[in-house]
């Protein structure tokens, strides 16, 4: 039961001693009495102190080389391999100060995808935890993946002569990040490789407080974006037109008509056949750089007995302490 909620700060919930759960008829055992759940913020290394000082057993999700770090001091990890991903992408309907929507120019986007290989960004973003991906959002977790479909090639060289064909070679794209650890350092590195492209970037960073105040209209930004079952789920809540969550600017009416024949077909073999023309469609849009795969980290006390969940679920009743 929720015992108190302090936004920002903790929350707390304790075991209902009153309530007869099913579990109880096969055996099962509720082995935590209270649970604290502690804000440290975003900053990795704020995480790090407070298990130095034993202030905390498990971490909800641990980043980057914290992962190893954690390892360093004794800790263990819970490891899965999962659809969970960012997104720096360009938004379609942004208008500039000058009245330009600069990215409603598909050479303009797809000279951005073209600049950045995704396995750096995975390398310096992510700590190569994880796997490449091709920018379509769809992978190999997903039943109706078309592997042989991939992503526009990594040519910085092409990249700059579609800067320049639409006219825009000397544009200032600002970048936008959350102040983070994972998808700052993501953002860093896509930042760096268009400006190795000859494409002149400014980076913004703001704090979560505010970044997530209007994380679907900024011109060019980056958001993380959790596991899905399924491609087309993800497609219809972020890529199809009109969507609340499409913060690409993105419609497409091909894309729109495919997504919903998609849906239409229970048989993963079968929807493959549609799904793969959709992945070709939102990567030769040059609708995002989607640059890899997240494998999730659930960093916990070696006395600790608890899992990390593909997405991100706590089982309170699985968890416990060691005996």
């Amino acid at each position: 039961l929720p015992e108190s909620l302090d936004v920002g700060v903790k929350a707390v919930v304790v075991k209902n001693e009153g309530h007869d759960w099913w579990g109880y008829a096969d055996g099962r055992t509720i082995a935590l009495d209270r649970i604290e759940f502690i804000d440290y913020g975003t900053d990795p290394a704020a995480w790090l102190a407070a298990a130095e000082a034993g202030e905390v057993d498990v971490f909800y999700e641990n980043v980057g080389e914290y992962v190893d770090i954690m390892e360093g001091i004794g800790w263990e990890n819970s490891e899965i391999a999962t659809g969970s991903t960012i997104v720096v992408r360009p938004n379609q309907l942004a208008v500039d100060a000058d009245g330009k929507a600069p990215y409603a120019d598909k050479r303009v986007r797809q000279a951005l995808a073209m600049a950045v290989d995704n396995s750096i960004c995975l390398e310096l973003g992510y700590s190569g935890k994880g796997a490449p991906a091709d920018n379509h959002h769809s992978g190999p977790m997903h039943p109706e993946y078309d592997p042989s479909v991939g992503r526009l090639p990594h040519d910085p060289a092409r990249a700059l002569e579609l800067m320049k064909e639409a006219g825009m070679e000397d544009y200032e794209h600002e970048l936008i990040s959350i102040d983070d650890d994972w998808r700052k350092n993501t953002t860093d590195a896509v930042a760096a490789q268009l400006r190795d492209a000859g494409i002149k970037v400014k980076r913004t960073i703001l704090p979560g407080s505010t970044f997530w105040n209007d994380w679907t209209k900024y011109s060019f930004s980056s958001t993380n974006w959790n596991h899905r079952p399924f491609a087309t789920q993800v497609w219809g809540l972020a890529y199809r037109s009109g969507e609340a969550w499409n913060e690409f600017g993105w419609s497409n009416s091909e894309f729109d008509a495919l997504l919903a024949e998609a849906n239409s077909i229970a048989d993963a073999d079968a929807r493959r056949e549609v799904a793969g023309k959709i992945q070709a469609i939102v990567a030769e849009e040059g609708v995002t750089i989607q640059p890899y795969w997240r494998s999730l980290y659930r960093s916990h006390a070696p006395n600790v007995q608890c899992d990390m969940h593909i997405a991100y679920h706590i089982h309170l009743h699985k968890w416990g302490f060691k005996a």
